[in-house]
């Protein structure tokens, strides 16, 4: 008997007619009716009703496991540091840092003056969350001068961002510049001034502003508006030498950047280069040139050199290269620092201005590591970000003078972690089209490679995003139950280069999903493990994943979690009213115009391609609040699978009602949560006999 079997009836939705037809097809949805029609209010009796009737018996199946979350939840709590900080950074005349309080759920900034004082609160982010269900902070910058800060909170997890000047001698606000910010607002040289973007009814980011200080809001200047195409997103950023704003407009395949001087935000902005269907560019400065990063000859990308005179004149300055992928660059006074992956693997390439490389030397064969917190134009050493599947995060300074990496902090484990009791292998396994996807999996050393071990495996696999081979405190809970742990880097990421991403969108989309299949696949042919004794995690677009794989494959799982998941694929590419959908476009097809980007999302669509066959225990996680994954997704997802699978395995959906895309803030409550799914992990598996 199964633990579903032992629950109440489960939750079922009404079935209310609703049809459309496109491209002469006609679409059955008859759990629309989970989308408030009001949205993004959401108060729709009927439909806050089922929510709350999911959330209760999501509740009565885990409150047989309390013990063992609480467990889980305590162990992933120990291996934090209670009062966990930063290593300062020096911008300026002061030195900046954050910390966390003994207890507390969120951090406390402070700084102090690099000639030594006192230090400093900035901000009190436990302060500021007092009383309220839902906190985060998007942004902090401190003005030229240090004596204000911009800052951007979201206080319900919609993702629309209040704009506040804070005067940090007093920590008085000064005032309220939009209650619909987002991203890094930016200020002017002389400290008077803000540059920030604004998102619209449909939570698009469409514009940036100029505020000057101590002038009614009403009168704010405009910068640019995206009129163009609304699927673009609109940000803005500091050049490394601090003289030029940046106005960048781009969705997820073509981009067009402008810049004004720091000094005269209000001047004309130049346009450096007029947007081209799918050539990316990205742009910092420094010595008087623009640096540019563009795909427009090499899929790799390559980095090339404009005077601000003549911005569109590109000459290449680092070719593009089939093995070498271009992924980022930093302009600083000495060099130019390069983030890149050579076969695959992280690097950073330090390049002077007379043309000679270095690459940063690092300890391990397998790692991620990411430029940190610099600051400065004239950086003295260069802060990096380093771990790996079985290294703790640890903080380096790379002094290119002499070639050495200084150890400036490793992630402290409070309740112990000895690293040699681990092992990582990063795996090369076949896929059905004679492609090989590489696996990260790290497992506690003893692990039988006999195929009785079990295993969970993580991908994404969307958006050109790579799941770093890094390392996870909270996983040590599956690794010291005997669990190995994997990444999978399908193809959608970007981890073998941006040809490994496009070979993983649009027409090529199914290439991610067998990617993951063969993945698993190999991974039992190895001997890691064998059907059913696979649990699988994705969120977001990797939620999409795994809703694929459950109807694809479903005998391979012993137990699912999709977390945020986008699985409403082919109704929300329809519905140009969503936040996100025109912006999507390039990555998935538009499904109203083309009929056969129509045929091919609805032949994947985790909630259309619902059939009756057996599925896994499966847990799906969704945010009320969510602009990003909205909450009907998962919810008729689930309601589908309920009314059509034939097996009484235990499937549990949870809304939260007061978070959104990135679920519950504060660093013990999101712990919580993982410990949650952990649990729905280990008990349908051991209840499973595997």
């Amino acid at each position: 008997m199964t633990q579903a079997s032992k629950l109440a009836a489960p939750p079922k939705a009404a079935q209310r007619p609703y049809s459309y037809e496109r491209h002469g097809y006609r679409v059955e949805d008859p759990y629309h009716w989970l989308k408030d029609q009001g949205y993004p209010k959401v108060d729709d009796a009927d439909v806050l009703e089922y929510l709350k009737v999911e959330n209760a018996y999501f509740e009565a199946a885990m409150k047989p496991h309390e013990s063992l979350v609480e467990s889980l939840f305590q162990e992933m709590k120990g291996r934090i540091k209670e009062d966990e900080s930063s290593v300062p950074a020096k911008d300026g005349d002061w030195l900046y840092w954050w910390a966390f309080k003994p207890g507390a759920q969120y951090r406390t900034w402070y700084r102090k003056p690099v000639g030594g004082g006192a230090e400093q609160i900035v901000l009190d982010e436990v302060a500021e969350a007092a009383g309220k269900e839902y906190f985060r902070l998007g942004a902090m910058e401190v003005s030229p001068d240090g004596k204000l800060a911009a800052i951007l909170v979201d206080d319900n997890g919609s993702e629309r961002f209040k704009l506040r000047i804070r005067d940090l001698a007093t920590g008085k606000d000064l005032e309220t510049v939009t209650e619909v910010g987002i991203g890094n607002p930016v200020w002017s040289a002389d400290g008077k001034a803000v540059v920030f973007t604004e998102v619209n009814e449909n939570w698009r980011s469409y514009r940036a502003r100029l505020h000057r200080l101590g002038t009614p809001v009403a009168q704010d200047k405009t910068l640019y508006e995206e009129k163009q195409d609304p699927g673009f997103s609109v940000g803005v950023a500091l050049t490394q030498d601090r003289e030029l704003i940046l106005i960048a407009t781009s969705d997820n395949a073509t981009s067009e950047v402008r810049f004004v001087p720091a000094s005269n935000p209000e001047a004309p902005p130049v346009l450096i280069s007029p947007r081209k269907t799918n050539r990316e560019y990205g742009v910092d400065a420094s010595h008087g040139k623009l640096w540019i990063r563009t795909n427009d000859d090499h899929v790799n990308f390559r980095v090339a050199e404009a005077s601000r005179d003549k911005p569109d004149m590109w000459k290449t300055v680092i070719p593009g290269s089939d093995r070498v992928y271009v992924r980022g660059i930093s302009a600083f006074k000495d060099h130019l620092a390069i983030t890149e992956r050579l076969d695959g693997l992280d690097q950073i390439r330090l390049r002077s201005y007379d043309g000679k490389e270095e690459r940063v030397r690092l300890p391990e064969a397998s790692y991620t590591v990411s430029l940190g917190s610099n600051p400065e134009y004239d950086q003295a050493a260069y802060r990096l970000s380093y771990s790996s599947m079985v290294t703790p995060s640890t903080v380096y300074d790379y002094h290119p003078d002499t070639d050495r990496l200084e150890t400036l902090k490793v992630q402290e484990i409070p309740s112990g972690y000895d690293a040699s009791q681990y092992a990582t292998e990063r795996l090369m396994l076949p896929t059905r089209d004679g492609k090989k996807v590489p696996v990260s999996i790290v497992y506690k050393k003893g692990f039988p490679k006999d195929g009785t071990g079990k295993l969970f495996l993580y991908a994404y696999g969307a958006y050109g995003y790579a799941i770093p081979p890094s390392f996870g405190a909270s996983r040590m809970s599956l690794l010291d139950r005997g669990y190995a742990f994997a990444i999978a880097h399908i193809r959608g990421g970007d981890d073998l280069g941006y040809q490994w991403f496009l070979d993983g969108k649009l027409t090529k989309r199914t290439n991610t999903f067998n990617d993951f299949v063969d993945a698993a696949k190999g991974l039992i042919d190895a001997r890691f493990t064998s059907a059913g004794r696979i649990a699988i995690n994705g969120g977001s677009a990797g939620g999409e994943l795994v809703g694929v794989v459950v109807n694809t494959n479903p005998e391979l799982w012993g137990a699912a979690v999709a977390d945020v998941p986008f699985v409403d694929v082919l109704n929300t590419m329809q519905d140009e009213s969503l936040p996100l959908t025109p912006g999507e476009w390039p990555e998935w097809g538009n499904p109203i115009k083309d009929k056969a980007a129509f045929e091919l999302i609805r032949s994947y669509s985790p909630y259309d391609q619902v059939k009756a066959q057996k599925y896994p225990p499966m847990l799906i996680t969704g945010g009320l609040n969510d602009p990003r994954v909205t909450y009907w997704e998962p919810a008729k997802w689930a309601a589908k699978l309920r009314a059509t699978k034939t097996d009484d395995n235990l499937l549990l959906l949870k809304i939260n009602m007061g978070a959104g895309h990135g679920g519950k803030s504060g660093r013990y409550e999101s712990l919580r949560e993982d410990a949650e799914a952990y649990a729905f992990v280990l008990t349908q598996l051991e209840q499973a006999g595997r």
